[in-house]
């Protein structure tokens, strides 16, 4: 049995569902600040907070072999405004976690990390072995997590796989679940809301980095990618190996105006687009090196930035009756 924190929200739910149609048992964690329980179509569900002693019961109840941890707040913005919160929830409820894991003897981890840890990367693509200088309170709450799994293999009979995802996007193409925030803060669905008539506009915040076009640029990647990678951590650990790092993207580049572009084409609509100022947080240039994951554990993304569109578009006609 695998154990999913966080498993009614976006990322948590496309695993889920990949690792039940991949013959795993799944029990699911959320407390639905986030996650939608619609979205757990498939293993059990547990409503509650991996900061509560409650979960205890989990471990009580379940034979969990493994632990793939998505329960985290992940909006840079937000992190901004209430450092404080992120401090709670991404760190110290981890070591809530970790923790029961100790004392119920369960010994891995797949941990939901992010590109964020590096801050404004020295080299792109960006590699593992970066220093990581996070530039927002999400970013430092991730990495001061990964130092706490350190810490913990450190001590032994426990190993981990911390993925570094860069931007997860699209939708599972079965329309079953999707990408649904309350409020959105995600590029591509706000450009779908912007596509569909939802909203008058899309703003591109800063025009001005030092780019092609001037705008930020970003390496997205399919929920299903990111899923598929999660199977083949848990398989790497299963099989034994140490812990280790891992960043998760297509290794390809697109600006805000190139992700813009993109969508127009793909939903064939024309829509308003403002130029606005820099974001404090947002660093100019992120795109994945996953050529360790490659090697190490034969992963390899299969869909690419139309593909990406596509699927969010289907999904976004689908809630929204289009």
């Amino acid at each position: 049995m695998i154990l999913v924190t966080g498993g009614a929200g976006y990322i948590g739910s496309h695993t889920n569902k990949a690792l039940n149609k991949s013959g795993y048992d799944t029990v699911v964690l959320d407390n639905l600040v986030n996650g939608y329980e619609e979205f757990v179509k498939w293993g059990e569900f547990v409503n509650n907070s991996i900061g509560s002693s409650d979960i205890r019961e989990i471990f009580e109840q379940y034979d969990i072999d493994a632990v793939m941890h998505f329960a985290g707040f992940t909006s840079v913005a937000e992190s901004i405004q209430q450092p404080q919160m992120y401090l709670k929830n991404n760190y110290k409820n981890t070591l809530n976690l970790l923790q029961l894991m100790r004392e119920f003897d369960v010994d891995k981890l797949i941990f939901s990390s992010t590109a964020a840890v590096y801050g404004n990367p020295t080299k792109v693509p960006i590699t593992e072995n970066q220093d990581l200088k996070p530039i927002n309170p999400y970013g430092h709450s991730k990495f001061i997590t990964e130092k706490a799994l350190e810490r913990e293999a450190e001590k032994g009979d426990f190993n981990y796989v911390s993925l570094r995802y860069f931007n997860a996007a699209g939708c599972d193409f079965d329309c079953e679940i999707g990408e649904l925030h309350n409020p959105e803060t995600h590029l591509i669905p706000l450009i779908l809301d912007a596509a569909s008539g939802i909203r008058d506009n899309i703003s591109i915040y800063g025009d001005d980095y030092d780019t092609p076009d001037g705008t930020c640029i970003r390496d997205y990647i399919h929920v299903n990618d990111l899923a598929d990678a999660h199977i083949k951590a848990y398989e790497y650990l299963k099989e034994g190996n140490d812990s280790d790092v891992f960043n998760l993207g297509n290794g390809q580049g697109y600006s805000v105006k190139e992700v813009i572009d993109t969508s127009k084409k793909v939903t064939g609509k024309d829509f308003s687009v403002n130029i606005g100022n820099r974001r404090e947080g947002d660093p100019e240039i992120l795109v994945a090196d996953s050529s360790k994951i490659k090697d190490k554990l034969g992963w390899k993304p299969k869909h690419d930035l139309e593909t990406i569109i596509d699927s969010a578009w289907n999904w976004h006609k689908k809630i929204n009756g289009i």
